[in-house]
């Protein structure tokens, strides 16, 4: 419920003229076999979506961007690895002139991953494709709501991005 009124609110005030996603897919292991998840990340590195599946297919890409896009509209670039699936995925949707590939465009998604797998090396990995599909789903919006890239600000700037944070999800709780 926190996350969805998050994500509702972040998504509205985000979207702007030069929108770019970094979707990408990473390996996940629930007990011992290879599952596939799915993010998207914006421009700004704040996670959009998080999909897990058993394949890393066409048909797999496609349930993804279409869920994504429904979501939260179609962004003007989609940057993403050398995975064909995307490619065959986006030219079935009709934005196959919107994808941008190279070697180093998609550190911003690689990049996302990391608070991921540190969080999942504290849980011990993960038992059933159902819970760690609920945790990517609510762990992303929260994340995003708290990360407050501190290097890039000045003390004061963050103590102040920090409490407006703070004070929003006391709202969002005490409804």
């Amino acid at each position: 419920m926190f996350a969805a009124e998050i994500r509702k609110r972040r998504i509205a005030g985000i979207r702007s003229s030069k929108w770019r996603w970094h979707p990408d897919a990473v390996f996940v292991k629930i007990n011992g076999e290879r599952h596939y998840q799915w993010r998207a990340v914006d421009h700004e590195g704040e996670v959009l979506e998080s999909f897990v599946t058993k394949t890393r297919g066409k048909k797999a890409a496609l349930k993804f961007l279409k869920k994504a896009m429904r979501k939260h509209g179609r962004p003007e670039v989609l940057v993403t690895d050398r995975l064909r699936s995307y490619g065959a995925a986006l030219k079935e949707i009709g934005a196959a002139d919107r994808q941008e590939t190279g070697r180093w465009l998609n550190n911003r998604a690689e990049n996302s991953h990391l608070p991921f797998r540190r969080r999942e090396r504290a849980m011990l990995r993960f038992r059933r494709m159902r819970s760690l599909q609920r945790f990517v789903a609510v762990h992303a919006s929260v994340s995003n709501h708290f990360n407050q890239e501190r290097h890039l600000y000045t003390r004061n700037n963050f103590k102040i991005n920090r409490a407006a944070a703070l004070s929003e999800w006391r709202q969002l709780s005490s409804a």
